[in-house]
């Protein structure tokens, strides 16, 4: 499940609770509140899984570069070992063998900087992500365990973060939005 989605019905179920007159306060169904938060904290393996699956993919990638360069290379030098065998060319063909091999060398190394930066464009954005997630995850949190809070979601991740590990009271009070 998206963490997104679970936290939108985190604020769902805190805009839901009813208010007791005269304070402040808002009682929540504590029951379902400790039920999105262990969503939550399956969903976030989750998206550790996704950049774990990026990597493979990036060792995949790597590993197809190196052996397509590998097989170049050995193309190349039969081609050259053959070229060696004829009479007249020998001085031509020993270049062109090293032009070939430098030619092999600079494709496999475009082919793994290509795989490098596209590895790196999907960790970076799979790491906005979960630091967003993570934001709203520890705001709620933070919501949460605050005595004088109000329900309105916060703008932005709130510094210093609220350790993931801390536990939940029993019973869930979040200020009215009035």
């Amino acid at each position: 499940m998206d963490i997104q989605h679970l936290v939108d019905r985190l604020e769902d179920l805190i805009d839901e609770g009813r208010h007791i007159f005269g304070t402040k306060f808002t009682v929540v169904d504590e029951e379902r509140a400790l039920e999105l938060i262990d969503q939550m904290r399956i969903s976030i393996p989750e998206e550790i899984e996704k950049s774990a699956r990026i990597l493979s993919q990036r060792d995949r990638i790597l590993a197809e570069a190196h052996e397509e360069a590998g097989r170049v290379v050995q193309q190349h030098r039969e081609k050259a070992e053959l070229m060696l065998d004829q009479d007249a060319t020998v001085q031509a063909a020993s270049a062109r063998a090293e032009q070939i091999k430098e030619q092999a060398r600079r494709e496999a190394a475009r082919i793994t900087d290509e795989a490098d930066q596209y590895v790196m464009q999907m960790l970076s954005r799979l790491e906005e992500q979960l630091n967003r997630n993570l934001g709203e995850v520890r705001n709620g949190i933070m919501v949460l365990q605050e005595p004088d809070h109000t329900a309105a979601a916060p703008a932005a991740p709130a510094s210093p973060p609220v350790s993931v590990s801390q536990p939940v009271s029993e019973v869930v009070e979040v200020e009215d939005k009035a």
